[in-house]
């Protein structure tokens, strides 16, 4: 672990980033954590949901657009490292004749927020490695937490953000937008009406060609993405491509990932690329002749029913975007990228029979809120329908679509799946964040509309936010 990681974990205070590896480690764990079930918890009615957002740099403006437009909120407090960041997110919500929010900045700016705000949710947007001491300080100052993806990045901070939610009985949603896409949204409903019969295997990946904006001085804060694909190695980004599979196959509800195997090639350009820019560049002398995790990772998981998952990890190779999503079942068969397609035997339903199922399956919340969401945006508006649905479960008093331990377990596959290549692709043990309770937890019901009361502010306007995930 480098000194840049240590020493912002000294500074965060919360938890040590030593990542445990050791199998009988990560179930020792269990017996810290609280015997309260989170899974479906509902916190009481929250008629106004007071909300901060912390990381206004590619993420959290966007968030900032998109609860604005969300009836029964109030963005109290805006918080960035850098105090022009929190100005440029003030202008998004004047302009739309929003007060203000108190503004907070400085590396220690989000631990003075969480002092003086009363808070009924944290929003967090900042970089990886905060997002869990972020979560676990905004649970214990008494607020809800989302966060962006990933939950944790090493086992032992993934049990403690579990050990505070069930603790401080506050949820702790990950920000998994594509759980929320319309095909993603149509298969699982197909899924929970029986029409793809058993699953028994399912794909995921997140391929995404990074390589120019990882090495770009403009891009990421400080550099902080480079530095993470210097530090770590695995699947770094598993749960875009992990967690609408896994809601399909009640994965912590009645199914849990068991064990994994994670094989990866040899790196064959960021290391060339930081060489290259460091010849002209001496911004680039720091990422010289360092060690970067591999192109591709291939994640293989196996469940307790006996169910296999496979997940694709390539921010770097020069090949289309890819977010796979395949499900395969004893009696159908779906698949997203290149394209939509859902197939009963040998081959794909045509055009005309996908919009009919489409129009038979598409879930109450979609029909409910789908055409709004695509109008104010967010990755062509599941972004919005994850906003507006958490704040509407907030308002109502309605368990949450992820739970707790659906982020930790789909976040631990980071540093399992390091840890697997690391030993040469050995079968690495999954915790049981539940603790047995996935035996009798019932799958939450994403595909319902919520409480409905929830509406959205007039004079809707298209995000022109970037938001790159």
């Amino acid at each position: 672990m480098n000194s840049n990681r240590r020493d912002f974990l000294k500074k965060a205070s919360l938890l040590s980033g030593v990542a445990i590896t050791l199998p009988a480690i990560h179930q020792a764990n269990a017996a810290t954590s609280s015997s309260f079930n989170m899974s479906s918890f509902a916190a009481p009615k929250i008629d106004k949901v007071r909300i901060a957002i912390i990381g206004l740099g590619m993420r959290g403006p966007g968030a900032v657009d998109r609860l604005s437009y969300i009836e029964g909120t109030e963005i109290v407090a805006l918080c960035d490292k850098h105090d022009d960041r929190v100005e440029k997110a003030q202008e998004l919500l004047t302009k739309k004749g929003l007060p203000r929010a108190k503004a907070y900045s400085g590396e220690d700016g989000w631990k003075q927020l969480l002092k003086d705000e009363k808070l009924d949710l944290v929003y967090i947007c900042t970089p990886w490695a905060y997002h869990a001491p972020m979560c676990i300080a905004a649970m214990k100052a008494g607020a809800h937490a989302a966060t962006e993806v990933p939950m944790g990045l090493t086992v032992a901070e993934c049990w403690e953000v579990v050990r505070v939610s069930e603790q401080t009985k506050r949820h702790c949603m990950m920000l998994e937008n594509c759980c929320y896409d319309f095909f993603e949204m149509l298969t699982l409903n197909m899924a929970r009406q029986g029409m793809f019969g058993e699953l028994v295997h399912a794909e995921g990946a997140y391929i995404h060609d990074l390589l120019s904006l990882n090495f770009n001085k403009k891009g990421y804060d400080h550099m902080w993405r480079l530095r993470e694909n210097m530090r770590m190695n695995g699947n770094l980004y598993p749960t875009h491509g992990l967690g609408p599979i896994a809601q399909c196959l009640n994965i912590n509800c009645g199914d849990r990932m068991t064990n994994l195997v994670a094989m990866q090639s040899a790196d064959f350009q960021m290391a060339a690329k930081a060489q290259e820019l460091a010849e002209t560049d001496s911004f680039f002398q720091e990422f010289a002749g360092k060690t970067f995790r591999g192109n591709m990772n291939n994640t293989l998981i196996k469940t307790e029913k006996g169910k296999t998952i496979l997940l694709q990890h390539d921010v770097t190779s020069p090949r289309p975007y890819s977010r796979l999503h395949i499900l395969s079942g004893t009696k159908g068969y779906a698949q997203k990228y290149p394209k939509e397609g859902i197939a009963f035997g040998h081959s794909f339903v045509k055009e005309e029979e996908l919009k009919d199922l489409y129009d038979k399956y598409s879930p109450e919340i979609m029909k409910f809120i789908g055409e709004q969401a695509k109008e104010v945006g967010g990755h062509g508006g599941m972004d919005f329908i994850m906003d507006w649905r958490l704040i509407d479960c907030l308002r109502n008093g309605l368990p949450l679509d992820q739970s707790v331990y659906d982020g930790a377990s789909w976040s631990v596959i980071v540093p399992l799946s390091g840890e697997s290549v690391a030993k040469n692709s050995k079968n690495v043990l999954i915790p049981d964040f539940t603790k047995g309770a996935w035996k009798t937890n019932q799958p939450h019901d994403i595909t319902l509309k919520g409480g409905g009361n929830t509406g959205i502010r007039p004079k809707v306007a298209k995000s022109e936010n970037i938001q790159l995930k």
